[in-house]
Order: structure tokens, then sequence, then C-alpha cells
């Protein structure tokens, strides 16, 4: 039965879980590992109890992340949802998909990594509390790494056969899905094939459909692996077909994604040092227009589609052994990615806009990890440094292209193309257990991140603006600097008799921010060539992005009691701020304070939660974006599962009990003309929705 395990230094547990689970063999007081597995818990133990389980809510994996203090989803369509981690998102947070880095297929992040992470697919997602480590690459905010089911190898020689493989559907969307994966093993080798298939139509609210919200998704794949004493090989193949999906926030939709991913890895053990190594490709192809899923437009000329493509090789290895008293990882990685976006007209074989052609982005990094105990405290001390290379082709126009755009062309092409930058890390993560109860956390970072592809080189004022989703129209600047954040955080992990609670503070000061701000300092007057494309495509105030300074700080924490062996309450709570600090406005898609608590029962062989999820109204809105305050809401869910026998659960829940209409405030702005929901308003939460999973695991 699919299940969120949180593994933790104390007795800990996520909201609305059924239990307090103790701190995984690999883990730290840093790292949430929330699992979704199939295995029964030993509900005899008390730092093991069995946790009750999520409720089948859609394809979405990024609502797993939101259940864990400090967490949100970017609601940018059903399967382009970003994760937002202490107010910041996109690329700012370091996300991998089994241990692998690559870049969106798309100028508009269609396709953010959890996009390739089927929850039928997926065993656990590894959350780093703070900040990421400097093993893991560069990133302002958090890691997140989703780990793939696998068949693992097995004890004796003998061949084994293992499954594991759910079904599930909901009723908002009338969807269905149906993954996992199958093998044989023995103690040398492993053999398995994984897939999965979803889709869904369009999602219901109480105010009646989300016009273009249907969405449809294949993966499939194999992959083996080699032991031989204390050196294992593998290897992973993996397809995935995403066709017609809405996103009803953007001027377009998926028509398709189709993407290869490919990883080759070792690890091993010599004379005492671990070494590890990896080399991995992802290739995408996207496609993406303005008519399939939502009305065409009513001219011949105003029909677009873009086609995009994006490929990434990367790789790394690192060596860890003892040294100055503790652990020592040295390493180094680095990816090359390559971009190509090209706007068509279907009707007009001659309107062609080359608007990011042969983009490269190269990254070559090197780390230093050292992890021991200083003065009773065990701490994480890491150095990174990487360099990054970007470079542009030359941009060209077609022969039914207005003149404007060719001029903008040719003045893109005349600019210097290539650029270079330096980024430094540093991370210093402390944890000390000052009573029997209590475990001090502490951590000192300097983060940093380079501008992306659309951000540098975005030469044509189009909505392409990396998944902010606002309506706007956007160029870039290829004199934008790396961002670098200064970061402190504080909390601590307490749990006394059935009480548990952990507390984080956190201060984030980000110079260098990249932001987008008016493209000149007469907004509204149509004075420059890009103003008067933008105008044409109907916005007459573009935004640029430019380097700004902000600070973002707040408080989250989950907490729960144990009334006794059958009856806990468990929940979280986050909030955060988000402001520049060069003029006086708020950052842009900030998650609102939010309250959730969940009262479970559990029982031999089933539980049950009742869920509520509060959020606050978010008036502190970005004016540089135009974004648009939200009321509050609560909402209530209930949900349970069964234990049918070994290895087949069953598990329920109802979303949105009371079928409320709300809005999230980091849903997008409706842009789809055929729906229910008018334009431009934000796009509501889902209605009331039953979902339905079964587990088979052997």
């Amino acid at each position: 039965m699919s299940r969120i395990i949180l593994n933790s230094a104390s007795v800990l547990a996520l909201s609305c879980l059924a239990a307090m689970p103790t701190l995984a063999q690999d883990a730290s007081p840093l790292t949430d590992i929330i699992s979704v597995s199939g295995h029964q818990l030993d509900t005899g133990q008390i730092d093991r109890l069995d946790p009750a389980t999520l409720p089948p809510s859609g394809p979405d994996a990024a609502a797993l992340i939101a259940r864990l203090p400090g967490a949100a989803a970017v609601g940018n369509g059903v399967l382009s949802s970003q994760v937002q981690y202490r107010g910041l998102s996109g690329g700012r947070i370091n996300l991998r998909i089994d241990g692998q880095n690559f870049e969106s297929g798309g100028p508009n992040l269609m396709d953010p990594p959890l996009h390739y992470a089927p929850i039928a697919l997926i065993e656990r997602i590894e959350v780093d509390r703070s900040v990421s480590p400097v093993r893991s690459g560069p990133g302002l905010a958090g890691g997140v790494n989703t780990v793939f089911k696998q068949v693992g190898f097995g004890e004796t020689g003998q061949w084994q056969t293992r499954y594991d493989l759910t079904v599930a559907g909901r009723t908002a969307d009338d969807s269905r899905s149906i993954g996992g994966v199958v093998g044989i093993a023995n103690d040398q080798f492993r053999v398995q094939l994984l897939g999965s298939s979803e889709s869904g139509d369009d999602i219901s609210w109480p105010g009646g459909m989300i016009g273009g919200s249907a969405h449809e998704r294949l993966v499939y794949g194999a992959g083996l692996g080699y032991r031989t004493g204390v050196h294992e090989f593998s290897l992973d193949l993996r397809r995935q077909e995403t066709n017609a999906t809405g996103n009803p926030p953007f001027a377009m939709d998926i028509r398709y994604f189709d993407t290869d991913f490919a990883r080759i890895g070792y690890r091993g053990d010599w004379d005492g040092v671990n070494v590890s190594a990896h080399l991995a490709v992802a290739d995408i192809a996207h496609a993406m227009n303005n008519y399939d899923l939502r009305p065409a437009p009513a001219m011949a000329a105003m029909y677009r589609e873009s086609l995009a493509t994006a490929r990434t090789v990367s790789g790394g290895g690192d060596a860890a052994f003892a040294a100055l008293g503790g652990s020592l990882r040295l390493g180094v990685d680095g990816e090359q990615a390559e971009h190509d976006l090209v706007i068509t007209n279907p009707n007009n074989a001659n309107f062609v806009l080359n608007s990011l052609s042969a983009i490269t982005m190269e990254r070559t990094g090197a780390f230093a990890e050292w992890t021991g105990e200083v003065g009773g405290w065990q701490t994480e001390l890491g150095l990174r440094a990487d360099r990054h290379r970007a470079e542009a082709g030359p941009a060209s126009v077609g022969t039914a292209v207005p003149a404007m755009p060719g001029m903008l062309a040719m003045a893109f092409n005349a600019t210097d193309r290539r650029l270079d930058d330096t980024t430094l890390d540093a991370v210093a993560r402390l944890w000390h257990p000052v009573s029997e109860t209590t475990t001090l956390r502490l951590t000192l970072a300097r983060k940093t991140r380079a501008p992306g592809y659309v951000e540098r080189f975005a030469w044509l004022p189009t909505e392409a603006s990396g998944g902010l989703a606002d309506g706007n129209t956007y160029v870039g600047n290829p004199d934008l600097t790396p961002e670098t954040a200064w970061i402190a955080e504080a909390g601590l992990d307490w749990a006394s008799g059935a009480a548990y609670a952990r507390p984080t503070v956190f201060y984030r000061s980000v110079d260098d921010f990249i932001q987008g701000v008016p493209y000149d300092t007469t907004p509204g007057v149509i004075d420059t060539p890009v103003e008067m494309v933008s105008a044409m495509n109907g916005d007459p105030t573009p935004l640029r992005f430019a380097n700004t300074d902000a600070r973002l700080y707040g408080l989250d924490l989950d907490f729960g009691y144990r009334f006794n062996t059958d009856w806990h309450l468990d929940g979280t709570a986050s909030w955060v701020r988000g402001e520049r600090r060069d003029i006086d406005d708020n950052l842009y898609r900030i998650a609102p304070p939010s309250l959730r608590l969940g009262l479970s029962r559990d029982a031999a062989h089933w539980s049950a939660t009742l869920e509520t999820v509060a959020v606050a109204e978010q008036s502190e809105v970005s004016a540089s974006n135009s974004e648009v305050e939200t009321p509050g809401f609560v909402l209530v869910n209930l949900y349970g599962s069964w234990t049918l026998r070994e290895g087949v659960s069953l598990s329920a829940g109802v979303e949105n009990l009371f079928d409320q209409s709300y809005r999230q405030h980091l849903g997008g702005y409706n842009r789809n003309a055929g729906s229910d929901v008018g334009l431009g308003e934000r796009l509501p939460g889902s209605g009331r929705s039953l979902g339905l999973r079964l587990s088979l695991q052997g």
C-alpha cells in the first residue's frame, strides 16, 4: 500500500501520518525521506507505527512533497507542477530523478523534473531539510531526489521473481493509472522491467470543468545490475511519452514530450575507499500549441506551434575515505545541455522564428565534503566550485514574419553570445543532542545559481519565462550574474513520551536575485522595438530579467501527539515571506501560511485519517509581476487503508469532502477560453473527489 514514511533523528512524522518512525541508517537529521512503498510496518513497535496512507490524489508527485513543512506545489498543469521549498522553486531547487540531473525540454518548464516521476513508479522521495549538500550540486534551496522502484539483489544464487504494482483511479478527472516494476534477481544479477500508463479527462470543480486540463502519460523501461564482491554495476533505460496534456496557465498546451533516459553507474570499495561514478543522458523532444486543447484562434495567422529539443549529458564520480577524524568525500561532476526552440504557424510554412537556437549550457564542478565530530557536534562541512559556460547560436526569422522581430534578431546576433561564470558554494550543517529528548540543528551556507538560458538569451518578447506563468512577456539579459544566497537556519528535533515537534527558523539573503523588471524607465510608453513587438503580442509593458536583491525568511514545523495505541494527531505548519531588498515589493508566487492537521485511528489491518487543511489569505503579492491576492480557505479530507492480505492492500480517500470552491495561491491564471473558469481568473482546486488505489507486492 502506498505510504509516506518520514525518517528523522528523533521520533518524527509528517502531517496526517499515523506513525513516528526512526532515523534511517543512511540518513541524517537533515534529510527527510518520504517512502512510498508497499511494506506493512510493524505496529507492535512504538517507534515504527503504521502511517496513514496518502489518498489517491492524481498523478502529481509534487503534491507528495507539499506535505512537508516548508514545501508547497506550484500548479502549472496536472503534469507540470513545480516544487516550492521555503519560497524558492524552479531551477533554484536541486531536483533529480534517480540521482540524474537534466534540463527541462521547453522554455516554460512544462516538464519540470517531477513530470518524469509517475507516482506508480516511485519508491521514495528524499528531501534535504535545509540546503542541499555540495555533493548534490549547486542550487539555492533544498534538494529533492526521487528514487524509482527497483528489483533488488537476492540473498542466494537462486533466481526469484519480484513485483511491485499499483492500480489507481479518481473521480475528479475520471483518471486511471497502472504501473510498477517486475523482475527477477539472485545474489549477483537483477533484471527488471518497469512501466506505467496514465490518462485523465478535464478536472471538475464546484463551478464546472477546468477546460484543457486532461493528461496522458506513458513510461516504459528496463534495468539490470551486476554485483561481484564489493563492486556493483547498473544500467537503466527509460522512455517517456507524454501526449496531449493541458496547461491552462500558459499560452499553449503540451502536444507531446518524447523523452529517452539512459544511465550507467558503479559503486564499490577499494581497500576502504568507497568509490561511485555515473554517466547519464536525457534526450527530450517537445511540441506545444494553442489549438488542440483549447478553442482555436479566430484567425489563421494566430495559430502557433512551438517545437523544442533539449539534450543533457551528465556525469560524475567521487571517493569517500577516512580522514581528519571523520570521513572525507572528494568528487567531480558536470553536465552539458543543448537547447533549440522554433516558433511556427502550421498554416504558413514561412512563419518561422528561431528564437532560441543552438543554445549550449555547460557546467563543470568539483567538491570536497567532510563529516565528523567537532566539539560534540556532528558536522558536515562542504565546499564546491563550478565553472559555467553559456553560448547561443544566431537567431533567424522566416519571410512571413513582420520586420520588427527580424530587427531584434539582427540586434541579438550582433551581441557577444558566449558567457562564462564561476560560482563558489560553502555549506556547514551541524546537529547536536542537547538531551535525551532534544537535538539541535544549525545550518550556515553560501549557495549559488547560474542564470538559465531563457533568462540570458530570450531576445524575442514572449511569455517564455521558465515557468512563472504570470501572463507577462519577457526578454533575457546576457549581462546577468549568478545569484548568491547567504543562508542561516536553526531548528530542533524534540520528542518526549507521546509528543514530538520539529520547528525550524530560516533566513536567506539573496544577492543578484533574478527577477522580471520593467523593460525600461518608461513602462507603458511604446518607444523601443522590444516594446513594439511585445505590444503586438498583447502586452505593452514587457519585463526583462535583471539582477535584484531579495530576502526570504520564515518558520515551519511538524508536530504530533499520540493519545494511545489507537489514536494520534499529527500536523505541519508553514510560514514564509519573500521580499525585494532593492525596492518595496514582494517576491512572486510565495506560498501563504498554512496548517495541516490529521486525526488518525489505527487498527491491526486498517487505518483511517480525518484531515483538515487551513490556508491563509495571501496579500503580500508582487506588483512587478501583476500578481493577484487570494483569500484563505479550509478543506477537509478523509482517507484510509486496508491490508487485505500479505502483499495486497487497498487505499481509498475523499478529497475536498464538502466540495468547496477554492483557489490555490500557487495556481496559475486561466488562459483557456474553453473552460468554466473565466479568462484571467486564478485556476481553482478540484472539487470533491473519490480515489482508489490497489497495491500488489511480492
